[in-house]
Order: structure tokens, then C-alpha cells, then sequence
């Protein structure tokens, strides 16, 4: 069973030669290529044949995109991969004919084919982009990357680092992407690898100054891995969740948990040692290892500053109305260990051990998959509450597609805005949010194997 104080993790048991993405920035409505294909990189240690992956770029993670908040952002998908793909501009409060879901809002690019992607960035904050078609294999050979909207003021940092934390499952043998179709992943904890990497470098490096201010915007892009961080050397504030500012900087718990697709913008004063180290730490079965290296080569100034001023908030983005709101429930079932008694797949009943057959080890609100109908349907502006149970013995990171929502709290207080939550096994939680982007919105898990093997539905906004 996997608890908040016991996750599956993989052994990083090989180190990575460095990988660089490509930085764009979008201004105005300037558009760019993005062509997904075959690309080779070193992954594995100095010795090991090199790793063929996919990706946006020939990097991993693919082309960092940088733009400012009010720009129009307009990148063509170009499809040289042997199969069909799309992109999901991941948090981004996005039309729906641009949020890149096969069979729901678009049909996926064919291989040699291209579709164009056009919207408005409303929302300074970190987010990603990804592939959205059998995304639990082609975000996992790489097909992923960072998606940065500036705020018209930037903080008062020294300097703004993105750090894509993820994780490959590499053949020690042969150096490549391995273990596609593995049942034990599509019914347990999902697919975790056997190497983790921060933007594609494992044991990565920065060198850094004595009390230096870092603006540091963590994200998870791992199939199924929880990052469990920890800071040596290094101390600040939470600033930014899945993109959206706090309303006041948090000091940085022990131990911070990100899910795979969630992020976190910390702002951090270097506190070791000028000729020492920091780290920022990976809990590995409760043993501490360096996901990144801070040397400290100098000092910059001879105290700390104070605590950083909130990021400028988002418009639009109060949850109200929460007495009067549309109540929906979503349950979910299954997984090894557990399974379900009966569940609907393709019309109808089936019991657990055939869904199992067909790949299908989870379901929610009794139904496998994509249902028919939506979760719910909500008039545009009214107000959601979702009571969310985990009635499995896993932990799943509930996203919802083109809205950010609020977590109701035990005490009938509002949690931080977010996209993204981690459900434990035998959880339940409460959301809230605002209905005002209409269109079909994809609600699922970010364990991507659990997505494949059941946990998708959808809600509706009316118009």
C-alpha cells in the first residue's frame, strides 16, 4: 500500500551525460515551429550506447518555451514520428478546440501531418506542454517540455532556474527506453524508471553564491514517480503552485511532495558556505539522495534578504458561491490487490478480471475509460464542488484540463489554487472551482498508465 510516508520509487542506478534544451521566447503572436521526432541523446553513463528518444527539439525535455503573460502564443505541430500524436498545453487556462485531447477536442496529427495551435497566455507561472496521445509511452520517450509565462514584473531574484525533474526506465544493457505494456505498471503505482534526472542530467549540477536569491520553478514530468524533496543548504518560500501565486510566500515545508505534472515556484537564499555545498534532496525509500548539486564558490552579499513580496495574482480566479454550487462525486476503483466488483467498458458490465485481459485495471464512478456521458455539466460561471474518493490501494494525481481549482478543506476553508492533486489510497477530498472555460474538459489521472488503463472522464461547460 502507498502512503504519504511510504512511495514507490525507482533505484537511480546511472548517471546521465549533460543535456541542453533550446530556449524560444514567444512575443506577440510570432509563430514557431514544434516538430516532434526522433532525436538521439546520452542518457546513460559514458560507455552506454546512446538513447533514441522523441522529443520537441532533439532535447529532453524538449524546446523551453518562454512568453509573456497577455501574448498570443502560435506553434505549429509538426508529426515526423511514426505514429499519431497531438499537444496538451498543460495549466494553461486554454480554448478547448487548442487543448490537444484526441477524441475529445481534436483529432490526433497524423504521422506527416501538422496542426496549429493558437491561444492567449491569460496566466503568468510555470506549466509544460505535452504529448497527448498514448501519452503514458510518448511523454515517456520524451515528448515533453517547459512552458514559462513571465509576469510584466519579475521578482526580486538573482536568477530564474527551471528544473524538470523526471525519470527514464532504461535497458542496462542496451541504454534505451524500455518496458512499454508492463502490467505491473498499468495496475500498480505506474511506471517508474530506473534513472531520475533534472532537466535531463542526472546528478545535476549548478554553481551557486552565498546568499544568493534563486527563483527555482520545479516540475514534475515523470509517468508515475512522486517527488519527495528536501532542501540542505538552501532556505525560502513556497511562491507558486501549479502556476498560480499564494496569496503570501510559505515557508518551505521539511519534506515537499510534486506529483507527477504538478509544480512548485520556490524563491531560496543560498545559506551554506561559501566552498561548500547545497542540495536539493530526493527521498529515495526514506534515504536522502542529491537530485541537484549547489556548489557555493563564493559569497554575493553578507546577509539574507527579507521575505520575498507575493507574486502579482491572476485575474479571475476567486472561487465563490460554494453554498449554492453543483455537487458531483467521482469514485475510484481498482488497481492490483483490490480491482472492483463490476464496471462498465465499451457499453457494458464487465467484472474486474475481464477488464484486467483488455489492459483496463481501474475505473471511476463504475465506468472504464472515457465515459458516454460527462461527469457534469455545468452552466458557465456557476460553481463545482467535487468530492473526490480513492477507494484504492494507490495514490493518483487528479488533473483537470482548462480550469484551476481549490481544495475545500475539512474546516470549509479554500486550499491553493492548483490543477493538479494527490490523492492518497483510501482519500477522500474536496475541490472547488469556477466553471467559466466552455467546452469538454478532460478530468483524469497523471499516473499516465492509470489514465490509459481506465481513469478518464470529462466534464462539460456549457456555453
Amino acid at each position: 500500500m502507498i502512503s504519504r510516508r511510504s512511495l514507490l520509487a525507482g533505484a537511480s542506478a546511472m548517471a546521465a551525460l549533460p543535456l541542453v534544451p533550446r530556449r524560444t521566447l514567444a512575443t506577440g503572436i510570432a509563430s514557431e515551429t514544434l516538430e516532434a521526432a526522433l532525436a538521439t541523446v546520452q542518457i546513460a553513463p559514458e560507455g552506454y550506447p546512446q538513447t533514441e528518444i522523441w522529443s520537441y527539439g532533439g532535447s529532453v525535455p524538449g524546446t523551453e518555451i518562454r512568453a509573456r503573460q497577455g501574448d498570443r502564443l502560435r506553434r505549429k505541430l509538426v508529426n515526423s514520428l511514426p505514429e499519431p500524436t497531438s499537444l496538451h498545453w498543460h495549466g494553461i487556462r486554454i480554448d478547448n478546440a487548442m487543448d490537444g485531447v484526441p477524441g475529445v477536442t481534436q483529432e490526433a496529427v497524423p504521422p506527416g501531418g501538422e496542426f496549429l495551435y493558437e491561444f492567449d497566455l491569460p496566466d503568468a507561472g510555470t506549466y509544460w506542454y505535452h504529448s497527448h496521445n498514448q501519452s503514458y509511452e510518448q511523454v515517456a520517450r520524451g515528448l515533453q517540455g517547459a512552458l514559462i509565462v513571465e509576469e510584466a514584473e519579475a521578482p526580486d531574484v538573482d536568477r530564474d532556474e527551471v528544473l524538470v525533474l523526471d525519470d527514464f526506465r532504461l535497458d542496462p544493457e542496451t541504454g534505451q527506453i524500455a518496458g512499454f505494456g508492463n502490467m505491473r505498471d498499468f495496475s500498480h503505482g505506474g511506471r517508474i524508471g530506473n534513472i531520475a534526472v533534472t532537466n535531463g542530467i542526472f546528478n545535476k549540477a549548478l554553481t551557486v553564491k552565498q546568499n544568493e536569491r534563486l527563483r527555482l520553478r520545479l516540475l514534475n514530468t515523470a509517468n508515475a514517480k512522486i517527488f519527495q524533496l528536501q532542501l540542505q543548504g538552501l532556505e525560502g518560500w513556497i511562491v507558486a503552485l501549479d502556476g498560480m501565486p499564494l496569496e503570501v510566500p510559505q515557508p518551505i515545508p521539511e519534506t515537499l511532495l510534486l506529483a507527477p505534472a504538478q509544480r512548485a515556484d520556490l524563491i531560496v537564499d543560498v545559506t551554506a558556505e561559501a566552498g561548500s555545498e547545497a542540495h536539493l534532496i530526493r527521498l529515495e525509500r526514506e534515504e536522502g539522495v542529491s537530485q541537484i548539486l549547489f556548489s557555493v564558490t563564493g559569497k554575493t552579499a553578507e546577509s539574507r534578504r527579507g521575505v520575498p513580496a507575493p507574486l502579482p495574482p491572476n485575474s479571475d480566479m476567486v472561487v465563490g458561491g460554494l453554498d449554492d454550487a453543483l455537487l458531483s462525486t467521482l469514485r475510484m476503483e481498482g488497481g492490483a490487490m483490490r480491482g472492483f466488483q463490476a464496471a462498465r467498458m465499451d457499453g457494458r458490465e464487465v467484472g474486474f478480471r475481464e477488464a484486467a485481459q483488455n489492459m483496463n485495471f481501474w475505473a471511476m464512478n463504475g465506468v472504464v475509460g472515457m465515459p458516454g456521458e460527462p461527469l457534469l455539466t455545468a452552466e458557465r460561471g456557476q460553481t463545482v464542488r467535487v468530492t473526490l474518493q480513492n477507494d484504492t490501494m494507490f495514490p493518483h494525481g487528479m488533473h483537470l484540463h482548462g480550469h484551476h481549482f481549490r481544495e475545500v478543506l475539512p474546516d470549509g476553508s479554500l486550499g491553493p489554487l492548483r490543477d493538479t492533486l494527490l490523492m492518497f489510497g483510501d482519500e477522500a477530498r474536496e475541490i472547488a472551482f469556477v466553471a467559466h472555460n466552455p467546452g469538454d474538459w478532460v478530468f483524469h489521472c497523471h499516473m499516465l498508465t492509470h489514465a490509459a488503463a481506465g481513469m478518464m472522464t470529462r466534464i462539460k461547460v456549457l456555453a
